[in-house]
């Protein structure tokens, strides 16, 4: 069976692509991106989580002094996740920067109307 946090990563991710591909509007488009970023971001998580005989899955800290006996969540996804978010954030603000900068130069948000004033 597919765990729950799968479904919801994929289903996150879907919703952005068809925002993404069938809105016009410069926000929805950036939202969109977030979407699908933010569904990533849960994909990258729940592999890391590995649930192996039934354990609850532990923090990987290790002291060096005891024998690790239960199962424990993957560090890589999450420091790549980490990672991801902050560059996330950085491409937002820069996409909505130059939104504010096309609406304050062009008038409008419109896909369609920014690509006729190109040529």
């Amino acid at each position: 069976m597919i765990p729950f946090q799968f479904i919801t990563a994929f289903l996150m991710i879907a919703m952005g692509i068809y925002a993404f591909l069938y809105k016009r509007n410069l926000i929805k488009l950036i939202l969109a991106l977030n979407v699908i970023d933010s569904g990533i971001h849960l994909l990258l998580i729940s592999f890391g989580y590995r649930i192996e005989l039934g354990q609850i899955p532990t923090a990987p800290i290790y002291t060096g002094y005891e024998t690790v006996k239960s199962a424990m969540v993957a560090p890589l996804p999450q420091a790549l996740t980490l990672t991801s978010i902050v560059i996330g954030v950085c491409v937002l603000a820069l996409a909505m920067a130059l939104t504010i900068n096309a609406y304050r130069h062009y008038g409008s948000l419109d896909v369609n109307k920014l690509r006729r004033l190109r040529g």
